[in-house]
């Protein structure tokens, strides 16, 4: 089953140095229809105008998953894991027992822009940890690359049952992911145009996908995608729990 949201119902939030798309509920915006899907909580395109500096935050029992877009990505925590990254770049923090991070536009004249979301983790209080890797976008061009995933290796590790994929899509391209029957994703279209399986899709549009579901998404123009994949059933751990 497919459930479309237009880039038009996404809530919208300015703050001046940022703007930003918060996809579920997240801070003062509430939405009981809105909540994630499965483990998925948050799910934010964030862009910082040049210069900007998001201040160091805590966070707990938390899977904070970071996919550059455009810019100059900088990270800082209480860990000492200071780190850039650049489109294409993925990163991990586990907040599990508890650790403060900030995002910054490592530029003075270019804005920055990334999607940042949350998945629980599948235990509590794990020791807080960082991952990152850099993929580029000859690595995602022409297919859904993994970039997330349980396994790590030879993808950033997350503490759950989960996957991310992205690609950047040719005019013509057809790729096709299986959501099998206890497992869901959502869909965010970063840029272009897309036929989802009978459906088309604009910039900025996204979809929820309850398995099982077999998608085929195909183009006639470039466009540039991110799709995970996670259980629908899950156990809440840590505060989440509570």
């Amino acid at each position: 089953m497919l459930q479309i949201r237009r880039d038009a119902e996404i809530h919208a939030e300015e703050g001046g140095w940022f703007s930003a798309r918060w996809h579920f509920s997240f801070d003062h915006y509430r939405d009981p229809e809105q909540m994630g899907i499965g483990p998925l909580r948050v799910f934010n395109d964030d862009r910082l105008v040049a210069g900007a500096d998001w201040p160091m935050h805590p966070h707990a029992d938390v899977e904070g998953l970071t996919y550059v877009v455009e810019g100059t990505f900088e990270h800082a925590d209480s860990l000492g894991q200071d780190g850039t990254l650049l489109p294409g770049g993925v990163q991990r923090m586990t907040l599990g027992s508890g650790a403060l991070h900030s995002e910054r536009n490592g530029s003075k004249i270019e804005p920055m822009r990334f999607l940042q979301f949350w998945i629980l983790p599948d235990t509590p209080s794990i020791p807080p940890s960082v991952e990152q890797r850099q993929f580029t976008r000859e690595d995602r061009y022409g297919r859904l690359l993994k970039v997330i995933g349980a396994e790590g290796g030879d993808v950033v590790a997350v503490h759950q049952d989960a996957a991310t994929y992205v690609a950047t899509l040719p005019p013509g391209a057809v790729v096709e992911h299986a959501f099998g029957e206890a497992r869901a994703g959502y869909l965010y279209l970063i840029a272009g145009a897309v036929r989802l399986n009978e459906d088309r899709l604009g910039t900025g549009d996204a979809v929820k996908i309850f398995g099982p579901e077999q998608i085929r998404i195909a183009t006639d123009e470039e466009a540039e995608l991110i799709l995970i994949d996670v259980p629908v059933r899950y156990t809440p751990v840590g505060v989440w729990a509570r």
